[in-house]
């Protein structure tokens, strides 16, 4: 069965096309979880607008149905909590030059 890990694994490969952090270190995904073969997912997105609010999770679909044992990706999208930079792990702030909070 796959695990939780195996999923964030494959969602580390998804990118915002317009940020040059992926989805997870941007601090996109909140939970992550596995029933039976369903990848279960609750993320959100850094504005309501986002115009790639289609794709991103897509593509997410395409990477997480990749792995053995997953047959489907159930993706749902939250606006609470609201996406802020706090967010984003201390690699995607490396990526993007921005210091710690309390900088």
């Amino acid at each position: 069965m796959p695990t939780t890990e195996d999923i964030y694994d494959q969602l580390r490969q998804v990118f915002d096309p317009e940020i040059p952090v992926n989805i997870v270190d941007l601090g996109l995904i909140y939970t992550v979880a596995m029933e039976d073969t369903t990848a279960k997912i609750t993320m959100t997105l850094t504005s309501q607008s986002c115009p790639e609010a289609r794709t991103i999770p897509e593509v997410m679909k395409r990477r997480v149905n990749s792995i053995e044992g997953v047959e489907e990706t159930d993706i749902q999208i939250v606006w609470e909590p609201q996406w802020g930079p706090h967010l984003i792990s201390e690699e995607g702030r490396k990526v993007l030059g921005i210091g710690g909070e309390d900088e």
